[in-house]
């Protein structure tokens, strides 16, 4: 049996890639973002995993399908073994450590996320940051009609939490994430007219 040749490995990677954003497109099909204008679910998928390509540069392949499919386990009937089965134990494990407990109630969650910060995967705590950097985007521009100016505050100040909880990531990523939430509260500032 030969060995791998770098193009083959290139094209694998670029397979298990778009194969994971198919996989997300198919399983987030019926769902909308909570904003104003009912963004398509996968433009949030993609837009994590080309934030991690971007902004942080990292083309690990296990890495950017864990963040097309981010989301799956959370949100869709997707199970654990359907992504170890179609996407590997990397990629799988990957998920698992960014997917929220639903069984907990929100605030619990939520201070779980807080609480495992500190111990996720450096795979995934760039998954995690690149997940905050498009919610609190969008939470600005684009946020939940019924979401009021002291919701959306609530938001980024446990969006943030969450990022210094996680401590060293990527320094471009946190970069991106300080402008990103410095430019939500402007925002709120103007919305709010203080």
């Amino acid at each position: 049996m030969g060995e791998i040749t770098h193009q083959e490995a290139v094209i694998s990677d670029i397979t298990l890639i778009l194969e994971a954003a198919e996989f997300a497109a198919a399983r987030h099909q019926k769902q909308k973002r909570k904003g104003k204008s009912r963004r398509p679910y996968i433009g949030h998928c993609i837009e994590v995993a080309a934030t991690i390509a971007t902004v942080a540069g990292l083309e690990d392949p296990n890495v950017l399908a864990a963040a097309l499919l981010h989301d799956t386990v959370e949100d869709t009937r997707t199970t654990r073994e359907e992504i170890r089965e179609q996407f590997g134990s990397a990629v799988d494990d990957l998920v698992a450590e960014v997917t929220d407990d639903k069984r907990l109630k929100k605030q619990k969650r939520k201070q779980a996320q807080i609480d495992h910060a500190p111990h996720l995967s450096p795979g995934a705590k760039v998954i995690k940051l690149a997940d905050k950097i498009s919610n609190v985007r969008e939470i600005a521009h684009d946020p939940p009609k019924q979401w009021s100016v002291k919701r959306r505050e609530k938001y980024f100040d446990w969006a943030n939490a969450v990022v210094v909880a996680m401590g060293d990531v990527d320094p471009e990523l946190e970069s991106r994430f300080a402008e990103t939430l410095a430019e939500a509260r402007a925002i709120l500032k103007k919305e709010s007219g203080t």
